[in-house]
């Protein structure tokens, strides 16, 4: 390419993180690294009302703990293209706008919103499927305007579509796309308080930067016409637009932030225990394909493999089955002291008391090959390190009975012998204790069961041992014979 590839992620500090959003910054930031580019990292903060405090910092920070890098941001400006925040560039676009107006392309509407919802209205009533603004206020006399302006109004500032236009963008992802200026009508460049709108904004801000290509969600394929008119207003070359198709959810409809069956925040994954490698591992297949059979990428891997051609033109279906998965697979790849820091302030959750890491490792160990993420831990330890005090009336009188309670007596007497906490030594104990007492099945196991976790349910009674250790095993066993 002639130019040096200069990409953006552009989000709003209204939210956090999310999938959509995170896949956005990765396909931009591996075809800027694949092209030996620039990924930049720019904020839309415009929208005053929607900021949430913490937003830009935190999506900035699951940016990089994705590995996604940027070469310049807010928090790493370049001096030749800051600033980074749009709020930081009112006055800019400003100037811009009124360029426009006086060249006879954009001009003053002093419609207020009740004007225009009401003619809205009237034109929906009469058969209009998509109503426009009518261009009442493209051609004011100087009376007029002197008129709106003694009342106060203040204007907006519109800009003036050429009429009957094709404008056609060649998508690096759908192809040839055609539209026509007769489909979209004059539009507010800015707003009666000053701030830009979004298609003006964006397009001033891509062009200062020098970015040289678009790549993002297809929702914005319906504002590339208005945006491809303000380059041409400029006379400035337009970057290469590419957009992504829907992510969608398994029963086929667009993912939504509403949608509460799936976790969709960077924010609740970090939270749950997902390594960043999975992540964007997960992020990574969802729309691109790699041609080949291999599923996981180093981020070296997938920028080499990095291609615009290989981007999807179908939705691509979010399955959280394939994110536990993918999670599991990288949970088995870490060291033991990769884990023992991943894991650790999940135990912490669970242990009251301190121990050491030699003991944390061990008990996680014991779940490592069947944890699909980090917080499961925590509800597979909770019912064996502080089981509920035991209500249920048919558990109780289970472990009233009398061989019950043999079996409580007879595997204490064994345990308190046994060298070892090993599976096979459990084992052996439970031979024993069925050799002695005549307990088989749900008769000979479940007392032990519920005597430790106050469960009938969960993990192999060897591991339980494991966690437990022989002294507070003996202890919960020794409260069931007594009680």
């Amino acid at each position: 390419m002639s130019k040096r590839v200069r990409v953006r992620y552009a989000p709003s500090p209204s939210g956090y993180l999310h999938i959509g959003g995170a896949r956005s910054a990765l396909f931009n930031y591996l075809f800027a690294k694949n092209q030996h580019g620039d990924f930049v990292v720019r904020v839309e903060d415009t929208d005053f009302e929607r900021n949430i405090e913490g937003a830009e910092e935190s999506q900035i920070q699951d940016l990089e703990w994705l590995g996604i890098i940027a070469d310049e941001s807010p928090i790493y400006p370049n001096p030749k293209y800051a600033p980074y925040r749009q709020s930081e560039k009112l006055e800019l676009y400003r100037e811009y706008a009124e360029k426009l107006v006086q060249e006879g392309k954009a001009y003053y509407c002093y419609c207020s919103e009740e004007e225009l919802a009401e003619r809205k209205e009237a034109a929906l009533a009469a058969g209009v499927a998509a109503p426009q603004y009518d261009g009442k206020c493209l051609h004011l006399t100087p009376e007029e305007i002197e008129a709106y302006k003694l009342e106060g109004r203040k204007p907006t500032i519109r800009i003036k579509m050429e009429k009957e236009k094709d404008i056609i963008v060649n998508d690096l992802v759908r192809g040839k796309v055609e539209f026509n200026t007769r489909d979209i009508g004059d539009w507010v460049i800015i707003k009666s308080n000053g701030i830009a709108t979004y298609n003006f904004a964006v397009v001033i801000d891509d062009h200062i930067m020098e970015i040289t290509h678009v790549l993002r969600g297809e929702e914005h394929l319906s504002n590339t016409p208005k945006q491809i008119q303000v380059y041409d207003y400029f006379g400035w070359e337009a970057p290469e637009f590419g957009h992504m198709t829907l992510i969608i959810n398994e029963n086929g409809k667009k993912l939504s932030k509403r949608d509460l069956n799936i976790l969709q925040f960077m924010s609740q994954y970090r939270n749950l225990g997902y390594l960043p490698k999975a992540i964007f591992n997960f992020i990574l297949l969802l729309g691109w394909s790699p041609g080949g059979e291999k599923e996981f990428f180093t981020m070296e891997e997938a920028i080499e493999a990095f291609s615009l051609a290989r981007l999807s033109k179908s939705p691509s279906t979010f399955d959280p089955q394939k994110m536990m998965w993918m999670n599991s697979h990288y949970i088995k790849e870490l060291s033991d002291e990769e884990y023992l820091e991943f894991i650790k302030p999940f135990l912490l959750q669970v242990f009251t008391k301190p121990h050491n890491d030699e003991y944390y490792l061990h008990v996680a160990n014991l779940f490592k090959n069947e944890i699909k993420y980090g917080a499961e831990i925590v509800d597979l330890l909770k019912p064996i390190v502080s089981p509920v005090e035991l209500e249920d009336e048919e558990l109780l009188e289970m472990l009233a009975t009398p061989l019950s309670q043999e079996v409580l007596k007879a595997f204490k007497k064994h345990l308190l012998g046994a060298e070892d906490l090993e599976s096979d030594t459990i084992k052996g104990i439970f031979n024993n204790v069925k050799v002695e007492t005549g307990a088989k099945g749900k008769l000979l196991f479940m007392p032990v069961r519920v005597a430790l976790t106050s469960q009938m349910h969960g993990l192999e009674m060897a591991q339980i041992f494991n966690i437990l250790g022989k002294d507070l095993a003996v202890e919960r066993l020794d409260k069931a014979i007594k009680n």
